[in-house]
């Protein structure tokens, strides 16, 4: 059978095993800055410039906005999992002769429900709203989101969240002025900025050609359904 391994060169090939090192030890990535220190390059663009290489031959995933914004692809992960496992039940047995659990934080990944179409009157989360799962870094996130929803349309463009998008949200039914919050009208799910008036709730879009919708006091089919917590486009989320 033919090897479909992608060909790394020998220093790619170290960067590569120490960040499998890093993970299997501490469960974490290792920083541009330690990867630079560790192998003798004068500055953390070097190491960059080797991330991004291995990041287009397949081998890893880089993740913008962390320090240690770098993913194994599943099959590697599993492998640095099984092996530290594996060490983990040679090396460390108890008294009683079983192996100690080792958790892994580091490796830990979210599975997110994705809500597609939601009828009136059930929960968000009802099984027959959820689409499929998703694994995410909860690194991407400054508070844990509960589920992902599929942005749509362009009503809140000028923010960034654009059609297509995969919302982040953390269940509340509260919310303060301002926030972008995930709202249900009837079976009609939407993405808005909330503002709370003597009047009622106004749900403001990003886009000067949308209109603000207005919940009067008195309307009952109106459940704020969560916070807005992050959002993911255009890149594979497991």
């Amino acid at each position: 059978m033919a090897d479909d391994k992608p060909k790394l060169t020998p220093r790619q090939q170290q960067i590569f095993e120490l960040i499998q090192r890093s993970i299997a030890r501490t469960g974490a990535p290792p920083t541009r800055a330690e990867i630079a220190s560790e192998l003798g390059f004068r500055s953390a663009n070097a190491a960059e410039e080797h991330l991004q290489a291995l990041a287009r031959k397949g081998v890893i995933e880089l993740v913008g906005g962390t320090s240690r914004g770098i993913r194994l692809k599943a099959g590697t992960l599993r492998t640095v999992n099984e092996s530290r496992r594996d060490e983990a039940q040679r090396s460390s047995v108890g008294k009683s002769g079983l192996p100690f659990n080792l958790p892994l934080p580091g490796l830990e990944q979210l599975v997110l429900p994705l809500v597609g179409r939601v009828a009136a009157g059930s929960p968000i989360l009802a099984q027959e709203h959820v689409e499929q799962t998703y694994a995410v870094e909860p690194s991407l996130f400054a508070r844990k989101p509960d589920y992902l929803l599929r942005v749509r349309g362009m009503s809140m463009k000028d923010i960034g969240i654009l059609d297509g998008d995969l919302l982040a949200v953390a269940r509340t039914r509260e919310a303060r002025n301002g926030q972008i919050v995930v709202a249900r009208i009837g079976d009609e799910v939407t993405v808005k900025r909330f503002q709370r008036t003597p009047q009622g709730i106004q749900l403001l879009p990003e886009n000067p050609e949308f209109d603000p919708i207005i919940v009067s006091p008195e309307q009952d089919d109106f459940e704020l359904e969560g916070l807005a917590v992050g959002l993911i486009r255009n890149q594979p989320l497991n």
